[in-house]
């Protein structure tokens, strides 16, 4: 009976596809800079790797034995997919595993920076004070907003339907293709400076793609209403973060929400700590017990390439 192919793991895995895996190839789990990682590369036939595992040329050339790489995720700026077919490895990845969870984490952001909600929980309100904030905060509601989606994706069309027809929003969209044979709900294209000028809310949905560093910048942040609301589940270093800073300590937007940063985790200098209309959370609008086991299921991919088998998801 042939050997079992050897599959390294860098990053986590969940445990039904790990189990799966398991039954299919030899599994070593260790991420770069583990003695482990350094022993098994050369002779690792498949990688499966996330988000922090750097897949370039001075990694393939340790990987001697390596026919496919699997990324858990949808985002390819990790990996040089044209240095892997150079070498004759192919690359796959779940390029649909985590759109309704990212999607959700959006719709959350925004409700939380609509609507101020007032929570108490050590201990109530004394009656003044329980009467007071009742009857001075005010917020808007979200059937009441232009929403601008950046990058027309299947997690921005996610974003977008629920946006639109859930809560009855108006949306708007930038996109470098035409997509609106995708669109299963009402949404007008516009150019990038209209969605910056006319959006309530703008959700950036693009990927890192070269070009696209501070692909939003102080002169997109200029076009924005005072009552404007940022929010980027994408990549860190589309945003200009120091500019977004900037903007919002001068009150030339409302608010912003992040969940990626350049670099991550942010230092502690980040332009955006401690800023009260700011929403900062550590990457984790994936990170629910359905997306990561969708994105851990790559590995199904994997053994596929293994045995000689075309992949459902190759990279593009």
């Amino acid at each position: 009976m042939p050997e079992l192919p050897l599959v390294l793991i860098t990053e986590d895995c969940a445990t039904a596809p790990l189990a799966w895996l398991k039954e299919r190839a030899r599994v070593v789990e260790a991420g770069p800079g583990k003695p482990e990682f350094d022993a098994t590369l050369p002779d690792a036939e498949g990688l499966m790797v996330r988000t922090y595992t750097k897949v370039n040329a001075a990694l393939l050339a340790r990987c001697s034995s390596l026919r496919v790489v699997g990324r858990g995720g949808v985002g390819l700026e990790n990996i040089d997919v044209a240095a892997c077919r150079a070498r004759g490895v192919e690359v796959v990845y779940t390029p649909d595993a985590n759109t309704q969870a990212v999607a959700e984490f959006v719709i959350g952001f925004a409700l939380q920076l609509l609507r101020p909600w007032g929570f108490f929980r050590d201990r109530a309100y004394e009656p003044a004070e329980f009467k007071r904030v009742r009857d001075t905060l005010r917020g808007s509601q979200l059937n009441e907003q232009t929403l601008g989606i950046l990058g027309m994706g299947r997690v921005g069309r996610r974003v977008g339907q629920i946006a639109a027809v859930g809560f009855g929003a108006r949306v708007i969209y930038h996109d470098l293709l035409d997509v609106r044979r995708e669109l299963t709900f009402a949404a007008t294209a516009v150019e990038k400076p209209t969605l910056f000028r006319e959006a309530d809310l703008v959700t950036l949905h693009v990927d890192m793609r070269p070009g696209n560093e501070h692909l939003v910048g102080a002169p997109e942040l200029a076009l924005m209403k005072p009552t404007t609301i940022l929010i980027n589940t994408s990549r860190g270093e589309v945003l200009d973060a120091a500019a977004l800073a900037a903007a919002l300590r001068a009150g030339k937007i409302a608010g912003a929400a992040l969940d990626v940063f350049d670099p991550e985790p942010p230092p502690s200098d980040y332009p955006l700590l401690g800023l009260d209309n700011v929403l900062l959370t550590p990457h984790m609008a994936a990170r629910t017990h359905t997306a990561v086991e969708n994105m851990s299921w790559v590995v199904r991919d994997l053994v596929e390439i293994l045995n000689g088998r075309p992949a459902k998801h190759p990279a593009p």
